[in-house]
């Protein structure tokens, strides 16, 4: 196996790959787009109108949503924030009044703006530290005690313990309980503690649960009643189109390169993909997506001395459009976290159709089903590595699977619409109760396929 790598690396040197774009096209003339594209981040912002009397068409109040538990918009950061990003235009565009909450770090001009229809409050704490986290969670529960929403949604349990508030007060709160975050092996017993203590806060005080992933939904079914949990899962689009030139500053060539984009922690699995990729000449490159501090991390320190010369760490990259054109021309996907819910970044590869070699849990897969070869240490990564390189046939096939997966599982209309669907339903009880209708009350058309 190992000579057969060899020889395909001295091929892939030797030439450029037009097997790997011929598999990009069958892969993006077999499947249909997902939707339409998201709303631009770089859409400008205009001063936010003074809160009117919206009301739909029936002379209703408009429905109301807060937003909080992220740095803001427009995203910039991570998964949750570009959620958030996909879920107020939709909602707004449904007829909705959203307010999004804004960490800023320097005073803002003004306190409030708009950025497509959402309207955004900036609520200045000063250097994006943990503890400064906590007090932006705090003026933004202030926030919305002195404003009263009808439902607040907040993105992760981080500061649950602070939002009790929210429900003595008469305000719904639903929150998303993203991954099972204090089992992070980043973390101090202090901050666990209070991770832990939060995860306990959120699911007993909150009117409602979103799990984004069906192992997080039985994780949180110890501390609360099934009936209280709505699974939906994180989207996805397909990327049909990218500008390879982005390629060029990394000195990358399409198809001949293999990505990996994830924080520098160990629960990531960066160290063991790294040795794997390293433990023999590959031919093609691996880039690395990740704010690497060697000399201030001792991780990160280990993970750079272990690469070979054929790794590429570019750091964090937030450009769309040249993430866009790493996903799609890339080789394969190398994708390592083994704690958390429905990763956003393995979607985002999925969509790509990037052929995916994982860590082995529950989570991954579940995502990836039978799209992905899985590892569990780096020698078996390594294994993985070896096969799926050598193999074009493999690599399509598995790409395949991957696209269809995101197509049928993960499409960001059905999510979206889901969410709009349980949020509308928790704003007006029935008999005292905040809880959306069973599943079985959806439009067959909005269910996501679930199957293992």
């Amino acid at each position: 196996m190992g000579s057969d790598t060899a020889a395909m690396a001295d091929r892939a040197r030797a030439q450029p790959d037009p097997g790997r774009h011929a598999e990009a096209a069958l892969r993006l003339h077999r499947s249909p787009p997902l939707h339409a594209a998201p709303p631009s981040s770089a859409s400008s912002f205009v001063p936010a109108a003074a809160p009117g009397p919206a009301a739909a068409d029936d002379g209703a109040p408009a429905p109301s949503l807060s937003i909080m538990g992220i740095r803001g918009l427009p995203a910039r950061h991570g998964g949750f924030e570009t959620f958030a990003a996909r879920l107020a235009p939709f909602l707004v565009q449904r007829g909705w009044r959203v307010t999004v909450y804004c960490q800023e770090e320097t005073p803002p001009p003004a306190p409030e703006s708009e950025l497509d229809g959402v309207r955004l409050v900036h609520l200045h704490v000063g250097a994006d530290t943990a503890w400064n986290s906590i007090r932006f969670d705090h003026a933004c529960i202030a926030h919305a005690l002195r404003e009263r929403p009808p439902l607040v949604l907040t993105l992760g349990y981080n500061t649950a313990l602070l939002a009790l508030r929210l429900r003595r007060a008469g305000i719904v709160h639903t929150i998303n309980m993203d991954g099972i975050e204090w089992a992070r092996a980043k973390w101090g017993p202090l901050a666990r503690a209070w991770l832990y203590l939060n995860e306990w806060a959120g699911a007993l005080g909150a009117h409602h649960l979103f799990a984004d992933h069906p192992e997080i939904s039985v994780h949180l079914q110890r501390r609360v009643p099934e009936r209280k949990i709505t699974t939906i899962p994180y989207g996805t689009d397909l990327i049909q189109q990218a500008d390879a030139s982005l390629l060029a500053p990394f000195g990358l060539e399409p198809g001949r390169y293999c990505t990996l984009i994830a924080r520098p922690e160990p629960e990531n699995s960066l160290l063991e993909i790294v040795e794997a990729f390293s433990a023999r000449r590959r031919g093609v490159k691996l880039i690395v997506l990740g704010n690497l501090r060697p000399e201030r991390v001792r991780y990160h320190a280990r993970v750079q001395a272990a690469a070979s010369d054929e790794v590429i760490f570019a750091g964090a990259i937030f450009d769309a459009a040249i993430v866009r054109a790493l996903r799609l021309y890339g080789l394969v996907y190398l994708h390592g976290h083994q704690v958390g819910g429905t990763n956003p970044s393995l979607l985002e590869a999925m969509g790509a159709g990037n052929p995916v070699i994982a860590h082995d849990n529950r989570f991954n897969r579940w995502v990836a089903g039978g799209s992905a070869l899985f590892f569990d240490d780096a020698a078996s990564c390594a294994q993985a590595l070896d096969t799926v390189l050598a193999q074009p046939g493999l690599r399509l096939r598995l790409a395949e699977a991957a696209t269809r997966r995101a197509t049928t599982a993960f499409r960001w209309d059905r999510v979206l619409q889901r969410y709009e669907t349980t949020l509308a339903a928790l704003q007006h009880p029935v008999d005292g109760q905040h809880r959306p209708p069973p599943a079985s009350s959806y439009d067959p058309s909005n269910f996501m396929d679930y199957g293992r």
